[in-house]
């Protein structure tokens, strides 16, 4: 156990080769909204339908796709695949039931970098 407390917040980051167009695919797609853009910088963060999760871009020269992998969970995954599937959004084959357990879907940003959709099928 540590010996200092977290507050409750978290921001993740992906790198992206463009920010404003990284900004506008997250709004666009998932509504996210933005925080701030500190263009200098070439970061931003935009808030998450999540309280306190905020999804952190820093645009870099070369992409270099791989880490972590945001899982949001939803309802109904069939339904958010086919809305997002609407909006041109790529995903990584079909979507993959675990039974009895969870159901996934992968997809990508428009750099590549992987999230994935989650839906549990088991009681909790």
């Amino acid at each position: 156990m540590p010996n200092f407390s977290f507050d409750g917040g978290l921001t993740v980051a992906y790198d992206v080769s463009d920010c404003s167009k990284s900004i506008a695919w997250y709004q666009e797609v998932f509504g996210f909204k933005l925080q701030y853009h500190l263009e200098e910088m070439g970061w931003c963060e935009l808030e998450s339908h999540i309280p306190r999760v905020n999804v952190g871009l820093s645009q870099v020269e070369s992409v270099k796709v791989g880490g972590p992998t945001l899982t949001w969970g939803v309802k109904d995954i069939e339904a958010a695949r086919k809305e997002l599937e609407g909006t041109g959004v790529k995903f990584d084959g079909e979507t993959r039931v675990i039974p009895d357990m969870v159901t996934l879907a992968v997809f990508f940003d428009p750099d590549g970098n992987s999230l994935m959709l989650y839906q549990s099928l088991g009681s909790n």
